[in-house]
């Protein structure tokens, strides 16, 4: 009986681990939205009157715990946007807004077939004194800690320590920047951090992003990641569905990807570099033909991205963000058509300096977004998934799902792939205004279609360009230089055929 027991931990350890490389995306979706910094409500609404109808499949939410309240002095009225990984306590009480509200967005976005992916902090708490949004306190110190809502005391945390970026040992348990650094080898704090997991999994969240994962030794997220509950059949999943893990890895310092990718997937901040050198002709352009290979990790283990919260502000690599549009609508099309890994696009605010928060109000409250007559954001808010180009990339994305990137085509920092015979793209990133203007195989079948980076397909009319497809397969394509008014980029795909 004892060797069977053993068996079947094993047996089950394997299954939790290797079923969390599956995002649970709706069948015909593919791509997940980071709505920086959104309310709850703001959130749940645009999950029905926008990601739904246009082909999104989940979006990561900011950390939902509640946090200590930050007020730095030379910012005077503004609170900064990393407060939000400063937790307080496991509740569930920010300025998105409290639980309640959490909950009614998880099920009205479930409702639509967009999925909820909760940015989850479990490395460390809050290196701020004070009060927290939810109204819970909190007492810091390098002798002395208290987070009575949890709770956590002192004895709950690794000493403190300075990190010493040349030990592993140093990396996985000293304070991160000041930030109190959490023993997930003592059973208090995996019992905690477990409950608090699970309560988000029973109101309907599909998995988690986990903040800092590289600071936490891999077997202790093992065992708390293997007592995670199945996902909520309430909510639209199948029976059994273990939750979608993405950790914060980021490489170097000794610590590989594949540390970590035997429990789900990773962030791989890699490719924002390789992305952001090639596009900006610093590398060669077959960087992005080889893309995959260049990880040493299987697609599912993958979560790609051209820039997120933290990169697209500390930068320190050639990487592009929202600032740079025409480059950034390149990268991103590239992304979305590229058939390796899982893709997420970011949603920011406007900023002016790193540590400016979201868009607020006087009271400090999160203002909503507000939307022009193009359904464009306004009042602070960057809404890149909204943008004409990237929102048609994600129906692109979800029109070529399942199959391969091949006839591929490089020229001077020019490249052209198709997606099997379902999709095709071709980009333009030269920098001193020459067009492309060369005839290629698309593997489609023979018609005319729109193209996905100017417009849209309308009953049986296309509101901008149009792409022919020869019988042979073969289409002349033209994409201007980068000193006209039209994207870097041409996509067409079957279902925007005329």
């Amino acid at each position: 009986m004892k060797v069977f027991l053993v068996f079947l931990s094993i047996v089950l350890t394997i299954t939790f681990s290797s079923a969390q490389w599956d995002p649970h995306y709706a069948s015909n979706r593919n791509v997940m939205v980071h709505l920086f910094e959104w309310k709850w409500k703001d959130i749940a609404e645009e999950c029905e009157t926008f990601l739904a109808p246009n082909g999104f499949a989940g979006v990561q939410v900011s950390p939902p715990t509640e946090n200590t309240a930050i007020h730095l002095d030379w910012l005077s009225t503004i609170r900064p946007w990393w407060e939000r990984y400063q937790p307080i306590s496991y509740k569930l009480e920010t300025r998105s807004g409290n639980e309640a509200a959490f909950a009614d967005m998880v099920r009205r976005c479930n409702a639509v077939g967009v999925r909820i992916y909760v940015d989850i902090l479990l490395n460390h708490m809050s290196a701020t004194n004070g009060t927290g949004t939810g109204g819970s306190s909190g007492t810091v110190s390098t002798t002395y800690l208290n987070f009575p809502s949890v709770p956590f005391t002192t004895e709950d945390f690794n000493p403190y320590c300075s990190l010493d970026w040349n030990s592993q040992q140093s990396i996985r348990n000293c304070w991160l920047v000041g930030l109190p650094d959490l023993n997930q080898k003592r059973a208090h704090v995996r019992d905690m951090q477990i409950n608090l997991l699970n309560h988000l999994i029973d109101l309907g969240v599909a998995g988690f992003r986990v903040d800092a994962a590289k600071h936490m030794w891999a077997e202790d997220l093992e065992y708390i990641f293997s007592r995670m509950h199945n996902l909520n059949t309430n909510h639209g999943f199948h029976a059994n569905s273990r939750p979608f893990v993405v950790q914060e890895v980021i490489v170097g310092d000794g610590i590989y990807m594949d540390h970590y990718t035997h429990l789900g997937a990773v962030t791989v901040f890699e490719a924002s570099r390789i992305m952001g050198q090639v596009l900006r002709g610093h590398a060669d352009i077959n960087d992005l033909r080889y893309f995959s290979s260049r990880f040493g990790i299987e697609s599912k283990e993958a979560l790609i991205f051209v820039d997120n919260h933290d990169n697209q502000r500390d930068g320190g690599l050639p990487l592009t963000n929202h600032r740079e549009p025409r480059i950034y609508k390149i990268a991103t099309a590239y992304n979305l058509a590229q058939d390796f890994g899982h893709q997420r696009i970011m949603s920011s605010f406007y900023f002016s300096h790193r540590d400016q928060g979201p868009p607020q109000d006087a009271s400090q409250n999160i203002l909503s977004p507000t939307f022009d007559a193009n359904g464009q954001c306004t009042n602070g808010w960057v809404c890149e998934h909204r943008w004409p180009a990237i929102r048609n990339m994600v129906q692109f994305s979800a029109a070529v799902k399942g199959t391969k990137a091949e006839n591929w085509w490089t020229g001077w920092n020019e490249i052209a792939f198709s997606r099997g015979n379902r999709g095709f793209i071709a980009i333009n990133a030269k920098d001193n205004g020459d067009s492309t203007n060369v005839r290629l195989y698309t593997s489609l079948p023979a018609g005319i279609y729109c193209d996905m980076s100017s417009g849209n397909k309308v009953g049986n009319s296309c509101t901008r360009k149009t792409v022919t497809v020869g019988s042979d397969g073969y289409a002349d394509i033209y994409i201007p230089g980068a000193y006209s008014n039209e994207e870097g980029f041409i996509a067409i795909h079957v279902d925007a055929k005329l």
